[in-house]
């Protein structure tokens, strides 16, 4: 009854449950079974609980909210800090206990089931658009044994392809046409799978509002739009456009001393997910404004001096702070303001 703060470290099977009271006293150290933790955290009064940003964090967040708790998520890097010596599930909970109540401790937004089911369906695409792509280099490889190499890209494959399944091309062996066949077919039948996923993108990009008003950024499609918009679920932790930009690793790493600031490459820390999207946003954009002799200055002077993907990386950086304009007013890109 007298336990204020809980921390929880998260397991398939059996948790640790570290509690302390308002004087920061250990009131609690249990270890909960799966199929325990519902009944007793609905007997246990409110309280504040921290749970480190893991698989399966947002679905007990959730839950412990239903039961009338106030739940705070970590990311696990800002938890090790907390951790003394000896490295098992009771320190670790502890530490999550001691870190949930730092006032400098940042957070991660919840999200709702129906955000989480968007993500699944950009992390099933991505996967099969590895698969896809691991296929189509094979099919190309084994090919090339037999002398016949088409160029690069989708229309170079879709000939051979062709090729595998005339069977009266008799540059492909039999015995080793039956094999190339299955290639082909789970080929086609994976890119099937792709463009099924792409239209439930695509509705529930529609049907998002914050999705739609991201649209209106150059370099940011329906693909991307969507996964910013069920990732950032409140804007609000961001104190400015910066703020994001680092949270997805698109800002120089500083190694400072002394005095003397010293600037290294991007971070790369974050989501890497929506920092490549944002790269390959912005490498579009650089591809089709210098096609159409369109650029800005700011992205004529950078090219001037440096390389192309050093350029579109800097494009992504500045299109992260636009999203966090944009979803921060609550307003869509205006290229006049931009411009000026």
């Amino acid at each position: 009854m007298q336990v204020t703060t809980v921390g929880i470290d998260l397991a398939k099977h059996v948790f640790q449950v570290h509690g302390v009271d308002a004087d920061g006293s250990v009131r609690l150290r249990r270890k909960l079974r799966r199929s325990e933790m519902t009944a007793f955290f609905g007997a246990l009064p409110a309280c504040l609980i921290g749970l480190e940003a893991c698989a399966t964090a947002h679905h007990w967040a959730r839950t412990l909210e239903a039961l009338g708790h106030r739940v705070k998520l970590i990311p696990p890097a800002y938890v090790k800090p907390y951790v003394k010596r000896q490295k098992n599930d009771a320190a670790d909970a502890e530490a999550i206990c001691e870190a949930v109540t730092r006032p400098s401790m940042r957070f991660v937004p919840l999200k709702s089931a129906e955000q989480q089911g968007v993500l699944m369906l950009h992390r099933t695409r991505d996967l099969l658009i590895r698969q896809r792509t691991m296929l189509s280099n094979a099919l190309r490889a084994h090919l090339a044994e037999f002398g016949i190499v088409e160029k690069l890209g989708s229309n170079g494959l879709e000939a051979l392809v062709l090729l595998v399944e005339n069977r009266e091309d008799e540059r492909v062996p039999a015995i080793a046409r039956d094999a190339l066949l299955m290639m082909v077919g789970q080929i086609r039948d994976t890119h099937t799978r792709v463009s099924e996923i792409e239209k439930q993108i695509h509705a529930w990009h529609r049907a998002s509002e914050v999705s739609r008003r991201l649209e209106t950024i150059p370099g940011i499609g329906p693909i991307i739009a969507s996964a910013i918009a069920a990732t950032v679920t409140d804007v609000s932790v961001f104190a400015s456009g910066r703020q994001l930009s680092a949270w997805l690793g698109l800002v120089p790493r500083q190694h400072s001393s002394g005095g003397k600031e010293r600037l290294r490459g991007i971070t790369k820390q974050g989501d890497p997910y929506i920092r490549r999207l944002l790269i390959i946003g912005a490498t579009a954009v650089l591809r089709f404004s210098r096609r159409r002799a369109q650029t800005t200055e700011w992205t004529s002077q950078l090219l001037s001096r440096r390389p192309p993907l050093v350029v579109a990386v800097a494009l992504a950086n500045k299109m992260a702070r636009i999203v966090w304009a944009v979803l921060a007013r609550g307003d869509i890109y205006r290229a006049q303001h931009a411009t000026a």
